[in-house]
């Protein structure tokens, strides 16, 4: 699966903007981290675009229902479909290699970036600044969906402190400009 396809995929099985601008700032922040330890950029890139792309579809069998469907339909690799049973911790799934740790680690971020960036006059990502990013982070009631718990794990499975962490997701998707959508 290139990431091409998995765009595709991804298009086909989300309708919501907002879930689509997600997976795809999942998706940059995936490849920052890859090229930031040279890893495999569009294996990254590749699971952040297919991590919740059936969520919408599927919300209680997420993400089981995503990976079986990939294992029947695509050439995705173990290594992806493991990372994307990893994300979400009620499925019991290890989170074994950099790349399911990785998808872990940015997946909430990636939500609390998007919800800084929403509140802007300019809904501009690139305008959000790392200091407000962090005392947005210690407000419980913004973005409240967002499972601080998570991010701090996160951090620390990539072996990462939370503040650099926050710093690396928020410069990935200020270097390409995603801007939310909603």
């Amino acid at each position: 699966m290139d990431r091409e396809q998995a765009y595709a995929l991804m298009l086909e099985h989300t309708p919501s903007e907002s879930l689509r601008r997600h997976m795809l700032n999942v998706e940059a922040a995936m490849r920052w981290y890859a090229r930031h330890w040279g890893e495999d950029e569009e294996l990254y890139a590749v699971t952040g675009l297919l991590h919740d792309f059936d969520y919408e579809a599927h919300p209680d069998e997420h993400p089981s229902w995503g990976v079986a469907f990939l294992r029947e339909h695509t050439d995705t690799p173990d290594v992806v479909l493991n990372a994307i049973l990893g994300h979400a911790t009620f499925t019991g799934v290890a989170r074994e290699t950099r790349l399911a740790r990785t998808l872990f680690a940015v997946d909430e971020l990636t939500g609390l970036v998007q919800a800084a960036a929403l509140i802007r006059p300019d809904r501009d990502v690139r305008q959000v600044e790392l200091s407000s990013l962090k005392k947005r982070f210690r407000n419980k009631a913004f973005a409240a969906g967002v499972n601080r718990e998570e991010v701090q794990q996160g951090a620390q499975e990539l072996g990462v402190d939370l503040e650099t962490h926050m710093a690396n997701v928020l410069e990935a998707l200020q270097t390409v400009g995603q801007v939310p959508t909603s």
